[in-house]
């Protein structure tokens, strides 16, 4: 059984810990190390629960097959993520000029845009692209397309944290204009 090689070390020491693994790893051991452990350790027969995870990794098994296929975190080339960028920014300069194609430098119709939007929201994992998708909700064109970005769990689990703590009451200093009196005993 051969890891796929997408998975870089840090990753596999994030499904070691995110799993809660009976694997001693040092973080100086090089990935072959580390990948021969997680190995042996799916090799071996005894049996061991693995608690839940957003990768829904239940078994032995699953995990199995969850290390062989490529990983779903895997990063974009740079080459990649520049046309993404590219694309994005096009798609956020023609939000922000009020959905208005005629004036736009690089679309001349709609269906552009939506070409566009359909190869890059499976790069859901950048925020530019996560923005694009929001951006398009207004524009009354798409109002009846669903641009849905594709997220990874990893950040799926990042972006619900960020919205817990958004929603979580700070009280907050209030400035009001009116005149204030303060009584001394």
């Amino acid at each position: 059984m051969i890891i796929h090689k997408s998975f870089s070390k840090n990753d596999l020491i994030e499904i070691i810990n995110l799993l809660n693994l009976p694997i001693r790893f040092n973080h100086s051991d090089n990935k072959k190390t580390i990948q021969s452990k997680l190995i042996d350790f799916i090799d071996d027969e005894k049996q061991f629960d693995i608690i839940d995870n957003y990768h829904n990794i239940n078994s032995k098994e699953s995990l199995k097959h969850f290390i062989l296929k490529t990983n779903p975190k895997k990063t974009l080339t740079i080459k990649e993520k520049n046309d993404v960028m590219k694309i994005a920014k096009f798609i956020i300069n023609y939000s922000k000029s009020g959905y208005d194609i005629d004036n736009h430098p690089y679309y001349s119709n709609h269906q552009q845009i939506k070409d566009d939007m359909d190869y890059i929201k499976q790069f859901g994992d950048v925020p530019s692209v996560r923005r694009c998708c929001r951006l398009l909700k207004d524009d009354p064109q798409f109002a009846c397309v669903e641009f849905k970005p594709l997220v990874s769990p990893q950040v799926q689990k990042m972006l619900d944290e960020k919205q817990i703590i958004k929603r979580k009451f700070f009280p907050s200093l209030r400035w009001s204009e009116d005149p204030v009196l303060v009584y001394f005993d």
